[in-house]
């Protein structure tokens, strides 16, 4: 023999290095692949169920998760809110359990507040009275 043994188990090691790397690379493939076929989607859909129970007003018309189907009557405060399911019958409900909103209510516009608190009118609402009044006046004539 040519090669003594010491200078073999020598040469052996640096490949050893390169087949442990290479054993590694289908487990770290695995969990990239499992991030953005999993976690990712699922942390986005998470935010948006966040947003969807945030903005929560009264006047919606909301679903939860137990399939009852009711109209938002009062917001208690940031963990739970109280909604009509029929004439008369109320139910109070934690907000993280709502699944779905079906109808938006309308909000009361900033503006349209401020008028409001003032006692004067918006713009846009005089408008559609004046329009409305001119076409009172041109049926009656």
């Amino acid at each position: 023999m040519l090669i003594t043994p010491a200078f073999a188990q020598a040469a052996g090691t640096a490949s050893d290095t390169g087949s442990m790397l290479m054993s590694l690379l289908p487990f770290a493939l695995i969990f990239v692949i499992m991030y953005f076929l999993i976690l990712r989607p699922q942390q986005k859909k998470v935010k948006e169920h966040a947003e969807l129970v945030k903005n929560v007003r009264r006047g919606d018309t909301i679903i939860t998760s137990g399939g009852l189907v009711g109209k938002v009557t009062k917001v208690i405060d940031d963990d739970s809110l109280e909604f009509e399911v029929a004439d008369g019958i109320r139910v109070r409900q934690m907000r993280q359990m709502i699944t779905g909103v079906r109808a938006k209510g309308e909000p009361l516009a900033e503006k349209d507040a401020k008028a409001t608190k003032g006692g004067k009118q918006p713009k846009d609402a005089q408008d559609v009275k004046d329009v409305a009044a001119s076409k009172d006046d041109s049926t009656a004539k």
